[in-house]
């Protein structure tokens, strides 16, 4: 059961878009199609599950003083084999996701799951982590994108719905209409869980693996200035 919770973990309850609010900048920016947003989360899927598996087995080897490094070597490695996938076998896509693909690099989920649950689990979890948060993260952007295409374009996975294609609201596809689209399904998903998602330990600041940089204390409060 606690391996069945580690897969499922990131579809609701610790969405990494939803919820965690991680993965903000490619959310945005992919989501004005579905058949976009389909292929980012297959690629960061994929960058997410290969890199935890990675990490994990060589969690004993790595240095603590220099793993963030040896994440970002490693994640860089799985990102650049997809860019080459992607860009020989899909090169619409390549060039509609343009350089958000080679950005997963430094997608905050990938290396906040590297650095919270790959490097202190073993092989199977981690992957198990990687899946589920991955399909928390490619299940968010499709809604997201779902929504901003039907209003935005009055198309849905580039088929012309009726009435929608010659009445479309354009400000969907723009920032302003993301922003509206992304704040009201985090409100939606705090509604589902009546308010328990948001305020999981998780979502604390001391738990990014950049807070000691930033001056976090191990309570998550900041370093007064």
């Amino acid at each position: 059961m606690s391996r069945l919770k580690t897969l499922t973990n990131g579809i609701l309850i610790e969405n990494p878009v939803l919820v965690l609010v991680l993965g903000t900048c490619p959310s945005m920016a992919v989501s004005t199609q579905v058949s976009n947003a389909i292929g980012m989360g297959i690629a960061a899927t994929f960058v997410l599950v290969c890199s935890n598996a990675a990490i994990s087995l060589l969690r004993n080897v790595i240095p603590d003083k220099v793993r963030i490094p040896c994440y970002i070597v490693l994640i860089a490695g799985f990102v650049t084999l997809v860019q080459m996938i992607v860009e020989a076998y899909a090169y619409s896509l390549y060039q509609a996701l343009g350089i958000y693909l080679p950005l997963i690099v430094v997608n905050c989920i990938i290396l906040g799951r590297a650095e919270m649950y790959a490097n202190k689990h073993g092989v199977i979890d981690s992957v198990l982590d990687g899946v589920g948060m991955g399909a928390g993260f490619t299940l968010a952007i499709i809604l997201m994108s779902s929504i901003r295409e039907i209003f935005g374009n009055g198309t849905w996975f580039g088929l012309r719905l009726p009435v929608l294609y010659n009445n479309n609201i354009s400000i969907f596809t723009m920032a302003p209409g993301g922003f509206v689209v992304y704040g009201l399904l985090i409100a939606l998903v705090n509604k589902l869980t009546k308010g328990d998602a948001a305020k999981r330990k998780a979502l604390a600041c001391a738990r990014c693996p950049s807070a000691l940089a930033c001056g976090i204390s191990a309570d998550g409060e900041g370093a007064a200035e």
